[in-house]
């Protein structure tokens, strides 16, 4: 019974993880709450077993129709390995609970700016090209990198907004870049995780390949509906964002 609770909510984090990022959102509550004895670095762990997977299919499933910007994404990508790892260390010194108050106020900054420029994400103008975008795409991903591994909730909506509001970026092709450096956020935490034993492998093979499922609906959603489907998920899961990390932050006892 266990098992199959977690799947299906690994297969609704991987659908909402393909159109925008905020799976974790549906994941770790539901890790948490079906095994509410469990040390939560070890839910943690178990939750970036599965997410991987999803991520990286959507990843190959964007590519397959939208022109991704390999010249400045591996670049991103492996800027955004690098911070993850030294955002993971760095939270092993120094106790994130500060940030953990200011998380809903600047994702309220960031939800409220989306929803005055209705506009913004709308249409597709790269603003730099070359070795200026990947410059600046790879600080993108080592700032967001250094996030994820050390505080998480939220990163693929911080990339997204991030491709859209700096590089100028549709929401539709933010989200599909958004995914590669996903992909190498979350194998970073994976690995460090692995190593310390805080991955609970009897249970991903099967949240792994629910996360699948779900990323390959939720990307096929995407890609037939374009990029005002996607910001109205993105808005949504925001919101989501914002009343959980407030409840958990100001509100939970």
């Amino acid at each position: 019974m266990e098992l199959l609770i977690v799947s299906l909510a690994s297969l609704l984090a991987g659908l909402v993880d393909a159109i925008v990022g905020g799976g974790g959102l549906i994941l770790l509550p539901a890790l948490f709450a079906t095994f509410p004895g469990a040390a939560p670095a070890t839910l943690f762990g178990t939750n970036k077993s599965a997410s991987i997977w999803g991520t990286a299919f959507a990843t190959v499933q964007y590519s397959r129709k939208v022109v991704m910007p390999w010249r400045s994404l591996l670049p991103a990508a492996g800027a955004g390995l690098v911070g993850s790892l030294a955002g993971a260390w760095v939270v092993t010194q120094v106790d994130p609970s500060l940030f953990r108050k200011l998380l809903p106020v600047l994702l309220a900054v960031l939800l409220l700016y989306t929803l005055i420029k209705k506009d913004l994400g709308r249409s597709h103008a790269p603003r730099f090209a070359g070795a200026q975008e990947a410059w600046i795409a790879a600080g993108i991903g080592l700032v967001i990198g250094f996030y994820d591994g050390f505080f998480g909730p939220g990163t693929g909506s911080f990339l997204v907004f991030a491709y859209v509001r700096v590089l100028g970026y549709d929401f539709l092709n933010a989200s599909a870049a958004a995914k590669m450096i996903n992909v190498a956020t979350n194998l970073a935490a994976l690995v460090l995780f692995t190593f310390k034993g805080h991955v609970w492998w009897h249970l991903a093979l099967a949240m792994g390949a629910a996360n699948i499922v779900g990323s390959l609906i939720g990307t096929r959603l995407a890609l037939k509906h374009g990029a005002g489907f996607v910001r109205h998920v993105f808005i949504l899961v925001v919101l989501g964002l914002i009343c959980k990390t407030a409840y958990d932050t100001w509100l939970k006892a």
